[in-house]
């Protein structure tokens, strides 16, 4: 007999699980890394990381595709690092994910999607030339991010690491996307009058 019951539907996310999900590991880390060692820090990632996923998945009852990735390469990463006892490779996640993330987005406008679109149209309507634009940007933001990652760990102190990992990455990405904002508007969709 087969089970004809549908599958639980997505539901609508609460404000506060995204937030949560994507920067309570990150916080754990930092956490972590200054009361402890990189090592406590890079369990208490993965835990976290962990957690963030069943969270998402029990209240939202979907696993979004970027925290899935980060999941997927915190968890190989972590483990090799812990495995290896060798900070090398978490050090290296963040290059692997902004390459990873990076990828996708200059892919997606290789087979003619602007994959930033579905993940920000809800909150910026605009033309399809900008949102080409802005994706083929944040495309190579991602990738030079990922590069800047690999100087600051193989040229700099972990303290110094750990700290550009957790403000430096994030504090950039807000900078850039501020810079954007002439992009934006130049592109913006005009408003729709009121329907009568």
């Amino acid at each position: 007999m087969t089970n004809t019951s549908p599958s639980p539907s997505p539901r609508r996310s609460p404000p506060w699980l995204k937030p949560l999900t994507e920067y309570g590991p990150l916080i754990a880390f930092f956490i972590a890394y200054w009361r402890a060692d990189l090592t406590t820090a890079t369990i208490a990632l993965m835990a976290a990381t962990a957690v963030a996923l069943a969270l998402s998945l029990i209240i939202a009852r979907k696993l979004p595709l970027m925290p899935l990735i980060t999941a997927l390469v915190v968890g190989l990463f972590g483990g090799l690092t812990l495995w290896l006892h060798d900070d090398t490779f978490i050090k290296m996640k963040p290059t692997i994910v902004q390459a990873v993330i990076g990828a996708i987005l200059l892919g997606g406008l290789l087979t003619g999607r602007a994959l930033l679109k579905p993940v920000l149209g809800a909150a910026w309507a605009m033309d399809e030339i900008g949102w080409r634009k802005l994706t083929f940007r944040f495309g190579l933001f991602f990738f030079a991010m990922a590069a800047l990652n690999e100087i600051v760990w193989r040229t700099q102190s972990t303290d110094l690491w750990v700290n550009f990992k957790v403000f430096g990455i994030m504090g950039l990405t807000l900078v850039f996307a501020l810079t954007q904002t002439p992009l934006l508007n130049r592109h913006k969709l005009p408003d729709e009058p009121p329907s009568e």
